[in-house]
């Protein structure tokens, strides 16, 4: 039988890519990533499929709304538009509502930069979830999907394990705390095993595919 380790390498292997990236955000602490970060956050946190919030933001991103400025300047039909192209139906009207309300919170409280909102919590994560479930359509569970994915750039947060990371984990027979997974693959690779483990949750990696891949490894 594999061991942990082994099964978290194999899950790295055939999912190597975090929801960011695979929405084409080359993330980093720096204002535009962040803020592409919060739109693709906003996307994934309504019920619809991962894939097609994801799809959705490369629309919006592709339509050139990668800064609080610019989705705050385009009209209410383009972002409508931009998430209908990416076939985000049904949350459409009500989403790019919600982008434009963001896009004005992040100009007037953050000036346009989510870094200030890290430096006013500090390393309070309690305090990190807060301020971002002040986002509209951002409750809880977004503020999970923002920190998860942001750990990659904001080493402060980490190791950051949601519940869906701990439930991929479960499913995996991997440890389900974050202290133990991390000395799985050490600090730098965390967030993309939290990402990765989380498409284990969803479906959308095989627990069982995965557990093969780590035994023919090993």
């Amino acid at each position: 039988m594999p061991d942990d380790r082994n099964v978290a390498r194999a899950l790295l292997d055939r999912q190597s890519r975090t929801y960011a990236e695979e929405a084409g955000i080359a993330l980093a602490d720096r204002p535009g990533p962040l803020y592409q970060l919060l739109v693709l956050t906003t996307l994934l946190s309504t019920r619809i499929r991962a894939s097609v919030a994801v799809a959705a933001a490369r629309e919006l991103f592709t339509a050139g709304y990668r800064t609080p400025q610019a989705m705050e300047a385009a009209t209410w039909q383009d972002r409508v538009d931009a998430l209908g192209r990416g076939h985000y139906r049904r949350y459409d009207e009500r989403t790019a509502t919600m982008l434009g309300t963001g896009a004005r919170l992040c100009l007037g409280r953050w000036h346009g930069d989510l870094r200030r909102l890290h430096k006013e919590a500090g390393a309070d994560r309690a305090v990190l979830r807060r301020l971002l479930t002040e986002f509209p359509g951002i409750g809880p569970t977004g503020a999970d999907i923002f920190l998860r994915e942001a750990q990659s750039v904001w080493p402060d947060v980490r190791p950051y394990a949601d519940r869906r990371t701990l439930a991929g984990a479960k499913r995996l027979g991997l440890p389900a705390s974050p202290g133990e997974l991390v000395g799985l693959v050490g600090e730098a690779d965390f967030g993309r095993l939290a990402s990765a483990l989380v498409r284990v949750a969803l479906g959308e990696e095989s627990a069982g595919e995965v557990s093969r891949s780590a035994a023919t490894a090993h």
